[in-house]
């Protein structure tokens, strides 16, 4: 059966072209095309769309206000395209994420036969993935002051090998790929101002939305976040994110280190090239953390800082957006324990502070 999906754009040119590239029965069938937020509030009862493909800017309700009626009234994933990266139209998309969209990618360009049959392929793919999301209530971040009295107990882990915890862990790296940056939100929002470990993260995003990420991020947590530098060392309580279109690693100096090598599992960066490179400098003073997304970077490279006596953590199935990678790293027995989004900032405090508090 073809997954449904309902277009919302007000640009005829732009609503052509997207049909053009997402009606493809039987895996895909545009069953309607709004030209603005009323239009399809109306037309989802009508044509009960499995995913809604929608724009930004459109008269009488955008994109974002779209996405709130939507998730309040009839959710279902929501896919965001955006011409625009101005700094404006950034923060407008992480707030549709917030939200509940579940991706954003840049509108369509066509600029060649081979262009158009890649960038169809990639659409249909993430549409079908999106199909099969689950989307549900986001509740209210809670305080950092209740949040470091959490401990997470066996109730609400799936402990499939104790962590270790004779050595506290001196780097914590995270990677994510779809709903990447809502699971971001989640885990640095809730660490302290005291927490003293550098954090580095990979989140495969498209290029020209990575400041505006940081930027949506930054009045909501208490650590600074930046962009990984080359050549300097990760800093305490410092949250480092890996730079567009470049692999972050840490090299044999314990420095950050960029590189241009072919991507791996079809990213740069990736989740997989930090993860062996901490790994490999940081051994069993590591705490790698794989999050929701699509395919398997970072699978193996957890497994690397499981096999160097580090600490593993994999997102479960019930909190993530898309147990793809977590579930690869799983089924490699990368992941030392299993928890939901919201357990895995306090696990993550509990390890790297708990001796601190001693």
């Amino acid at each position: 059966m073809a997954i449904r999906v309902l277009i919302v754009e007000d640009s005829l040119i732009a609503q052509a072209i997207l049909k053009r590239l997402l009606n493809h029965p039987p895996r895909v069938e545009v069953v309607g095309i709004a030209s603005t937020g009323l239009e399809a509030l109306k037309q989802i009862a009508q044509t009960e769309p499995d995913v809604i493909c929608t724009d930004l800017h459109m008269p009488q309700m955008n994109g974002l206000e779209l996405t709130q009626e939507v998730m309040a009234h009839a959710p279902r994933p929501i896919l965001v395209f955006s011409t625009s990266v101005q700094k404006e139209d950034t923060q407008t998309v992480f707030k549709l994420l917030e939200a509940g969209a579940v991706d954003v990618v840049p509108k369509p360009r066509i600029e060649s036969p081979e262009n158009y049959a890649q960038l169809q392929q990639h659409l249909l793919q993430r549409i079908q993935v999106l199909a099969g999301v689950k989307v549900f209530t986001r509740k209210p971040q809670r305080r950092h002051t209740e949040i470091l009295n959490t401990k997470v107990s066996r109730s609400s882990a799936n402990f499939v090998r104790p962590l270790c915890s004779l050595i506290r862990p001196r780097i914590v790296a995270i990677g994510a790929s779809t709903g990447g940056p809502q699971a971001f939100k989640t885990i640095l929002s809730q660490l302290p101002s005291h927490f003293s470990v550098p954090v580095l993260c990979v989140q495969h995003i498209s290029v020209g939305f990575l400041t505006g990420l940081l930027d949506w991020l930054r009045p909501l947590c208490l650590l600074p976040i930046q962009i990984a530098t080359a050549g300097e060392r990760p800093q305490p309580g410092t949250i480092y994110f890996a730079p567009e279109q470049f692999h972050l690693e840490i090299d044999y100096r314990g420095c950050f280190a960029y590189s241009a090598r072919t991507p791996v599992d079809g990213h740069r960066p990736s989740v997989t090239v930090l993860f062996n490179s901490v790994a490999a400098y940081y051994k069993a003073s590591a705490l790698g953390v794989l999050l929701t997304g699509m395919g398997q970077d970072g699978a193996y490279g957890l497994q690397a800082i499981d096999q160097a006596g580090g600490q593993t953590i994999a997102q479960n199935k019930a909190s993530s957006v898309v147990f793809g990678m977590p579930q690869e790293a799983i089924a490699l027995g990368a992941a030392q324990q299993i928890l939901s989004l919201e357990t895995i900032a306090p696990m993550i405090i509990q390890q790297c502070c708990s001796q601190l508090d001693d």
